[in-house]
């Protein structure tokens, strides 16, 4: 097996997506696999729109494979979000990894990856939190002292890179990577996932339109007809809210990655807000960043248990011809390739939990969409999307 593989969200895909996407697949001459968020993002949330939808999108824009990548990687640290994917890409057969970045300079993300593994950098970062800055603040001080490149930890995608770079690293996987220039104005920029959703959620469909693939437009169009799009989280602020109130401080505690007593903060916040505007307001501070607080909030409503030490099987959503060739090398070296839902069982009681506990996530989801909520169990019916 040989394939070039890219971690994802494509919520919803753009024009530089489309174009990492095929700048991959023409420099390797090989099938494209995409690790894709399922309906919960890396930020804290719920993707604009389905994973099956955005998984066609994918594939009509270059991909030739689409797989998910679970929710309690998805909705994790970048440091999670990065390892799952590319574990996940790895365990597909992916031999070379592509991914976006601000500064198109892979030498100098692999010496900010190199560094950040270092066990004194950590203690130099640990130190630094102590006086109260952020993680994230404090680890682009050590490491702009340490190496002269921190600046390159201040944009996001060159953060999500030095992630992919130390993944490879840490789990020793033959990957080789290759980072190309985001040359869109970046995560924030004028064609950026982030700037469509601001103009979705203002109505202002056509112009969302206009900076996407023809391909993927006409997608998010036919959802948004279907009443499927754009899913909106306040649909659901009421029953996060009920959620958040019914808990103790203990039961915060597991949500807390790290370790430092924010649990109780956000307790606090809970029982002083009126709404979930109010309770990030309330937590948030110069350490505690708003997305830190807001994965920890959607990860308790969900209910979100700690991930297994590897992702147990590889769910499809969507393949083309060339997918399918891949699909049928990856079942013959022992994958487990799950196609058919009612299949899992046969993978193990872990990947049943896990998929079981990804189908009611789905039932949650639907709840946000704008007037075609489904009923519960589509996960359990839904098929991928071959084109």
């Amino acid at each position: 097996m040989d394939a070039v593989g890219v971690v994802c969200e494509f919520d919803p895909m753009h024009l530089g997506h489309e174009r990492l996407l095929r700048q991959a697949k023409a420099d390797t001459g090989l099938p494209v696999v995409c690790a894709m968020s399922g309906n919960y993002i890396q930020r804290g949330g719920m993707a604009c729109l389905n994973k099956f939808a955005r998984a066609e999108m994918a594939v009509l824009c270059g991909a030739d494979l689409v797989v998910e990548l679970p929710t309690p990687w998805a909705m994790a640290t970048a440091e999670r979000f990065a390892d799952g994917g590319v574990s996940l890409l790895a365990g597909c057969g992916v031999k070379h990894l592509y991914f976006g970045s601000e500064c198109g300079d892979i030498a100098a993300l692999w010496t900010a990856a190199e560094v950040l593994l270092r066990e004194d950098i950590h203690r130099a970062i640990r130190a630094e939190m102590d006086g109260g800055l952020s993680y994230a603040a404090a680890r682009q001080g050590v490491l702009e002292r340490e190496a002269g490149c921190g600046g390159l930890l201040a944009q996001p995608n060159n953060t999500l890179a030095v992630e992919y770079l130390k993944a490879i690293r840490r789990r020793e996987l033959p990957l080789s990577a290759a980072t190309v220039r985001r040359t869109d104005g970046g995560h924030h920029g004028a064609a950026s996932a982030s700037q469509i959703r601001a103009l979705l959620a203002v109505g202002q469909a056509t112009d969302a339109f206009a900076l996407m693939p023809p391909a993927a437009a006409g997608i998010l169009g036919r959802e948004m007809k279907k009443g499927l799009a754009p899913a909106d989280p306040a649909r659901l602020e009421t029953a996060m809210l009920s959620r958040l109130r019914l808990m103790d401080e203990a039961d915060f505690a597991p949500y807390d990655g790290g370790g430092e007593g924010l649990y109780r903060r956000v307790y606090r916040a809970v029982q002083a807000g009126v709404s979930l505007g109010d309770i990030l307001t309330r937590a948030t501070t110069k350490r505690y960043p708003t997305a830190r607080v807001r994965r920890m909030l959607w990860a308790a409503f969900l209910n979100l248990e700690p991930p297994p030490a590897e992702i147990p099987y590889v769910r499809v959503l969507s393949a083309t011809a060339d997918g399918r060739r891949l699909l049928r090398q990856m079942r013959d070296h022992g994958v487990p390739v799950l196609t058919k839902p009612a299949d899992v069982g046969l993978l193990g009681s872990e990947a049943q939990s896990l998929f079981t506990r990804e189908a009611r996530r789905t039932d949650v989801f639907a709840l946000a969409c704008p007037i075609n909520p489904s009923v519960c169990g589509e996960d359990w019916r839904h098929t991928p999307v071959m084109v």
